[in-house]
C-alpha cells in the first residue's frame, strides 16, 4: 500500500507519478476524497471526546460543591452517545479509505522510462550472440512431442486446457532445472526455504495479489484459502506483522513451488506449448532489506538470474520496464528475455522487481532501528520459470534431426 500520508503530503507529485503508471485521475481523486473525509471523521471524534473529558472534569466540581448534576449527566449521557457514533462513522472511513487505497499501485521510481506498454520497454544489453541454425528452427511443442518429453494431450485429458504431462527426460530435465537452480541460488546466498503452496487472504493482501487479481487466483470452495501464484506469496509473507532485528537483514531466500494461475485475462495469448499454463514450476528469488541496501540486492538478483542462464548458455537480454508495463506491486523492474529461435523472438522468463517498502505496508514488515521502527523495503523475481527454461534449452539446443542436445551445466544432475 502507498503511504497515504505522503501522498496528503505531496498530492499533486504523487498523483503525477501514479498516472505515469496508468492509475486513473478519478480512482486518486476518490483517494483524496475519502483521506479528508477520515480525517475530518476524526476531528469530530476528538471534538467529542475533549467535550467528554472538560464535562467530566465539570461533573466532578458539581459533586464536590453539591450541586444539580442532573441537567449535566443528561449532557455527559447525550455526548456519550454521540461519541459512539462519532468512532463509529470513523472506523468506516477508515475502512473505505483502506479499500480505495488497496486498489492503488505502487509509485513507480523516477528513474523508471515512460511508456504505455512492453513495446516502450527499454532495453539495457544482450547476453551471449543466438546461435545461427542451417536449418529451419523448430518451435518446443514440435520437438516437446517427437522427443517425446511432453504430452499436452494428456494434460488436458486429466484436467483441461494449458495442462500438461512431462514424461521420460522431459521430466528429469525438470527436475534437473529445479536443483540447478536451488544450488547455484544458495551459493550466491540466498538461503532455501520450502513454504506451503495454499494460503489465505491475508498473505495474497500482503503481497499485492489482493484484492485486484482474485479472478486469476485458484480459491478453494467454501475456504478463504487459495493456490499460490507464485513463490513470492509465502516467501514474503513468512515475517507477516513482524519486527525484525536491524542486525537480521538482509534476508535473501529461494524456493522452489508449484504455482497456479487461472490468468482469466489472457485468453487467446500462448494456448499452444509451455509459455502460459495454468500449472508451472518455478523457483523464485525474495529478499528483505533495509531500505537503503534494496537497489544493490536488486543488482544482484538480477545478476543471478542473468547468470543462471549464462551457465546454461541460453542468450538472453536483459530490459527496463515502462511505466505502463510495470506490475502492480512494483516499484522498478528488470525483465530477463531468453532468446527462442523457433519463434524468432525474446520472450520473458524471469521478471526482477523491488516493491520498496509498498508490500511491507500492507504485510506490516518492519525492522527495529536504533529509535524507532521503519517498514523495511521486499524484493522478488523468477530464478527461474522452470517450463520456460525447458522451452528455451529445447529450442537453443536442437539438432537438425530433432534431437536436443542437454546443456553441460545439467549433467551432473542428470547422471542417476
Amino acid at each position: 500500500m502507498i503511504d497515504l500520508k505522503l501522498l496528503q503530503k505531496e498530492f499533486d507529485s504523487i498523483s503525477a507519478k501514479l498516472m505515469r503508471k496508468g492509475v486513473n485521475a478519478e480512482l486518486i481523486e476518490n483517494l483524496k476524497t475519502k483521506n479528508e473525509e477520515l480525517r475530518v471523521a476524526k476531528i469530530n471524534f476528538e471534538t467529542l471526546q475533549a467535550l467528554q473529558n472538560s464535562m467530566s472534569k465539570e461533573f466532578g466540581i458539581y459533586i464536590r460543591e453539591k450541586r444539580d448534576v442532573s441537567e449535566l449527566k443528561a449532557k455527559v449521557d447525550a455526548n456519550k452517545i454521540n461519541i459512539t457514533e462519532a468512532l463509529e462513522i470513523q472506523r468506516f472511513k477508515q475502512e473505505e479509505l483502506e479499500a480505495v487505497a488497496m486498489s492503488i499501485p505502487n509509485i513507480p521510481d523516477d528513474e523508471v522510462p515512460d511508456g504505455k506498454d512492453e513495446s516502450e520497454n527499454v532495453e539495457i544489453k544482450k547476453v551471449l550472440s543466438p546461435r545461427e541454425f542451417s536449418f529451419s528452427a523448430k518451435e518446443h511443442w514440435e520437438l516437446a512431442e517427437k522427443n517425446g518429453w511432453i504430452d499436452f494431450e494428456r494434460g488436458v485429458k486429466l484436467a483441461t486446457s494449458r495442462f500438461s504431462v512431462s514424461f521420460g527426460m522431459g521430466a528429469k530435465l525438470e527436475r534437473a532445472l529445479i536443483n540447478f537452480m536451488l544450488n547455484f541460488n544458495s551459493k550466491r546466498g540466498f538461503q532455501e526455504v520450502s513454504v506451503p503452496v495454499i494460503v489465505n487472504r491475508a498473505a495474497l493482501e500482503g503481497t499485492g495479489q489482493l484484492p485486484k487479481f482474485e479472478d486469476d487466483l485458484y480459491k478453494i470452495e467454501n475456504q478463504e484459502l487459495f493456490l499460490i501464484p507464485t513463490a513470492e506469496v509465502p516467501v514474503t509473507n513468512l515475517y507477516q506483522d513482524e519486527i525484525l532485528n536491524e542486525a537480521e537483514l538482509p534476508i535473501k531466500m529461494t524456493a522452489y513451488t508449484p504455482c497456479f494461475r487461472k490468468e482469466a485475462g489472457a485468453a487467446g495469448r500462448d494456448t499452444r506449448g509451455m509459455i502460459r499454463q495454468h500449472q508451472f514450476h518455478k523457483v523464485e528469488l525474495v529478499a528483505i532489506t533495509k531500505p537503503d541496501d534494496s537497489d544493490k540486492v536488486f543488482d544482484e538478483m538480477v545478476s543471478c538470474a542473468s547468470d543462471l542462464l549464462l551457465a546454461l548458455e541460453l542468450p538472453h537480454r536483459l530490459v527496463t520496464l515502462c511505466c505502463g508495463d510495470l506490475g502492480f506491486g512494483a516499484a522498478k523492474t528488470v525483465d530477463i528475455e531468453v532468446w527462442l529461435p523457433g519463434q524468432n523472438c525474446y520472450r520473458e522468463i524471469s521478471s526482477i522487481s523491488n516493491t520498496r517498502e509498498f508490500q511491507a505496508r500492507r504485510a506490516k514488515i518492519r525492522f527495529k532501528e536504533i529509535d524507532k521502527n521503519s517498514f523495511v523495503h521486499t524484493l522478488n523475481g523468477s530464478s527461474l520459470a522452470v517450463g520456460r527454461t525447458l522451452v528455451a534449452i529445447m529450442e537453443n539446443c536442437q539438432n537438425e534431426d530433432g534431437s536436443i542436445t542437454i546443456p553441460k551445466a545439467l549433467e551432473p544432475y542428470l547422471n542417476y
